[in-house]
């Protein structure tokens, strides 16, 4: 019987849930959702036991008809966990109450705590992680849409937030995609192993037998069969919290472009537009980035939750003595921030308008000074030839010139007017900009 509020304050209905559970990872990662993949694990535990005839196949059908989480009230469960430090502990003991008394020993056979939370810790991840990578799939999706679309609209790239060589909004787009599909790759090639090894490791109540479980349990519960138990080699759940962080900071990457894009004064990109959305307590005309704004916030608070998984690494002997407790909730809002932000992010560029005229406008407003590279190599690329449009630049800065003005009184005048006319155009300087869009785009393709 879990009661009303046993989702959390992780859940879906939460104050602050519009924006940090997201997606639908945040539903695999509650509490009750926890608590679900516990019981999966006992119920698959004794199925794989009762197919190597460990346990009796009687015993492992009253465990599965027991593993019902209507059965249980979670929040009671929670505060008893108190008392050992361990949700498992008072979990079983509910269990085995839900078992017809003949058959108790069987509930949690072989198995310590640890080896419950550890493996319904993958179970929720796997869960989880399949909502992710349908969001990273939809923003990538999104991304391969907008570079072709815009393979060839003409825009300023940007260097430490200067205007610095004409690139196309397609290779940006293109470079979101190719950094998703990395991420996406990266999570969906992550290994979540079961989790069985008794009291130390070593299975001592199954006899001679307890290697032969895990990789039964494993294929009950669809996960990976470890080499032997990992109770304190926290390499999993360190993959695990990697991989998240670095997919946390391809989101965050891509939403910060696009708010950069979508200031008052550049207005290249602009989010999806709706009734209330972004608008602003105070100010009736503003249009705020929502979208963008709410990939950071997640994915501002990721790199101290790895943090702290890897720190986590450093477990005592056979059982550790708090790092491994640190890392239940923290998983959990890895997974469900990390999810959170790319289903944010699938929506937003989905839905993002590119004003192509507003992008070679912004191109324009340095008066030709981003070509002044492309000038250079035209004139020979000698260091006489950077130094003669060093001089052009600065003459047109001080002076309130164009690079063409500044150029035609020096190094300029070495070209025709034809010649000097293509090698101020951005859009004859765009080097393999296309190329790099198209191969994005293939790759892309045969990923799919």
């Amino acid at each position: 019987m879990m009661s009303a509020g046993s989702a959390g304050s992780t859940g879906p209905d939460g104050l602050f849930s519009g924006m940090f559970a997201r997606g639908g990872a945040a539903a695999e990662v509650t509490d009750a959702a926890w608590l679900a993949a516990m019981l999966d694990v006992e119920a698959a535990l004794a199925r794989a036991q009762a197919g190597l005839g460990l346990v009796p196949r009687e015993a492992a059908e009253a465990v599965g008809a027991a593993c019902d989480p209507e059965l249980f009230d979670l929040a009671e469960i929670g505060r008893r966990a108190a008392g050992s430090a361990n949700p498992v502990v008072p979990l079983v003991a509910a269990l085995r109450e839900q078992v017809r008394g003949d058959l108790r020993r069987y509930v949690h056979h072989g198995a310590t705590s640890q080896d419950v939370n550890d493996t319904a810790a993958m179970l929720v991840a796997r869960r989880a992680l399949a909502q992710i990578l349908g969001d990273l799939r939809t923003a990538a999706d999104a991304c391969a849409r907008l570079a072709g679309e815009h393979r060839d609209t003409v825009m300023a790239g940007r260097t430490v937030l200067q205007q610095a060589v004409p690139i196309t909004f397609g290779l940006k787009a293109a470079g979101w995609l190719t950094a998703l599909h990395r991420s996406h790759a990266r999570l969906a090639a992550l290994r979540l192993p079961v989790q069985y090894g008794g009291a130390a490791g070593t299975l001592s109540v199954l006899g001679e037998r307890g290697h032969e479980v895990p990789p039964r349990l494993a294929a009950e519960l669809e996960l990976a069969a470890p080499i032997l138990p990992w109770h304190t080699d926290r390499t999993p759940v360190a993959e695990l919290a990697c991989a998240l962080g670095v997919t946390a900071g391809v989101l965050g990457k891509i939403a910060t472009d696009v708010k950069l894009l979508a200031q008052t004064e550049v207005a290249e990109a602009a989010e999806p537009s709706a009734p209330g959305r972004g608008g602003s307590s105070a100010m009736p005309h503003k249009r705020n980035p929502v979208g963008a704004v709410s990939v950071l916030a997640c994915v501002q608070r990721v790199p101290g939750l790895v943090a702290s998984v890897l720190a986590g690494m450093l477990a005592e002997h056979e059982r550790a003595a708090g790092p491994w407790q640190a890392e239940w909730e923290t998983a959990g809002e890895l997974l469900r921030l990390t999810g959170s932000a790319a289903s944010w992010l699938g929506e937003l560029l989905e839905g993002l308008t590119v004003d192509a005229a507003r992008m070679r406008a912004n191109l324009h407003l340095t008066r030709g000074l981003p070509m002044a590279e492309n000038v250079v190599v035209r004139l020979g690329g000698t260091p006489q030839a950077r130094s003669a449009v060093d001089a052009a630049c600065a003459r047109a800065v001080e002076e309130g010139l164009s690079l063409r003005e500044a150029l035609l009184a020096g190094p300029g005048a070495d070209l025709s007017p034809e010649d000097l006319d293509t090698a101020l155009d951005p859009a004859r300087a765009l080097g393999s900009a296309g190329a790099f869009v198209d191969r994005a785009l293939e790759h892309s393709r045969e990923d799919t």
